[in-house]
């Protein structure tokens, strides 16, 4: 029988030898980032973690899945794609300490129309870093090469992560009181969301290119939109030994607006005082450039804040300075007060 070096699948667009050649680039990105507890090494069909239940009593596993969105497309125009992998995990673990729980594992899906082994594997460090980062193990995902259906250059990302609370130590704002104080941690800029207006207003009707310098911005516009997400991870649950912390929001997609109604107690709305913090340049040139309202900004955009942490008063002055101490920027930045009838759930301050 002849041998060939193709076959018909690899003809079709996938390459399996590919495939288990990435696996094995990546084992010991990838072995890096395991905690105890991880019971064996990628490659298998599943990944096995064991709970400590000396530490943990009652212990409630939190889940969260997330993406990137058109970020992706960022880092394609800068070809830059080792960090949107820490954009995925801080998309997940963020998600989930607000919450109160702590990220134990990470898995990611990776599809793409053709398997180009350099980027996908600068994808990969990128989420070890982030998991790195987060203190939590990536321990498994998914590579699917989907000739037809993506271009052969494009790629998709999905994260998926589990995190470990134990049961009377959940977060989820019924413990929000008026008269508590809202605690705003600076983003490291856009993180992750807004990118379809942002890439309209800038690469659509401004015709910029991601090479530009921006005099605004202090470097060219693709060094400013590729940031990585902020991971708030490590800063929160170090705060947490020592501190009671009421409610949490994750400032994401639908931002102030319609984020911290989610862990509010009905009744209730947060005034949040828009001049306590200078937001990033990049807010303020997308908001001139697109002539974009205030109020779609504070929907759209995280403005500069990229969690929120609703506290008792009489402590937001001591918490406020241990997530400075522990290498956050911080401002106090609103107040919970009885909602009226007319009243909505968030007021700005402008």
């Amino acid at each position: 029988m002849t041998q060939t070096n193709t076959s018909r699948y690899s003809e079709a667009g996938v390459d399996i030898d590919k495939g288990n050649a990435f696996v094995k680039e990546i084992k010991e990105v990838v072995a890096s980032t395991h905690r105890p507890g991880v019971l064996n090494d990628i490659g298998g069909f599943s990944s096995l973690i064991a709970i400590d239940t000396n530490k943990y009593h009652q212990p409630v596993l939190v889940n969260s899945t997330d993406g990137v969105g058109t970020k992706l497309a960022i880092a394609h125009m800068c070809n830059k794609h080792d960090t949107i992998g820490i954009d995925l995990v801080a998309m997940c673990v963020n998600d989930i300490i607000v919450g109160g729980a702590t990220p134990l594992c990470f898995l990611d899906y990776f599809a793409v129309g053709r398997l180009d082994l350099s980027i996908a594997t600068e994808v990969v460090k990128g989420i070890a870093e982030g998991c790195r980062q987060a203190k939590c193990s990536l321990v498994g995902g998914e590579t699917a090469e989907m000739p037809g259906l993506y271009r052969n250059d494009d790629y998709d990302l999905a994260g998926f992560v589990t995190g470990i609370v134990e049961r009377d130590a959940i977060i989820d704002g019924s413990d929000v009181r008026v008269g508590d104080t809202i605690i705003g941690l600076a983003s490291s800029g856009l993180h992750s969301n807004g990118f379809s207006l942002v890439r309209k207003i800038c690469f659509e009707e401004q015709q910029l290119s991601v090479d530009q310098y921006i005099d605004e911005l202090g470097c060219t516009l693709g060094e400013e939109l590729i940031k990585p997400t902020r991971i708030y991870v490590q800063s929160v649950l170090n705060v947490l030994k020592n501190y009671k912390i009421n409610g949490m929001i994750h400032n994401t997609g639908g931002g102030f607006i319609d984020n911290i109604p989610r862990v509010l107690p009905k009744g209730y709305k947060a005034i949040i005082d828009t001049k306590a913090w200078e937001a990033p340049p990049i807010f303020p040139f997308l908001a001139d450039k697109g002539h974009v309202p205030a109020e779609e900004m504070y929907r759209t955009f995280n403005m500069g804040i990229g969690l929120m942490a609703i506290v008792d008063h009489t402590k937001a002055n001591d918490i406020l300075h241990h997530f400075a101490a522990v290498g956050e920027k911080p401002f106090i930045i609103g107040e919970i007060a009885i909602r009226e009838e007319e009243d909505s759930e968030v007021e700005l301050l402008f």
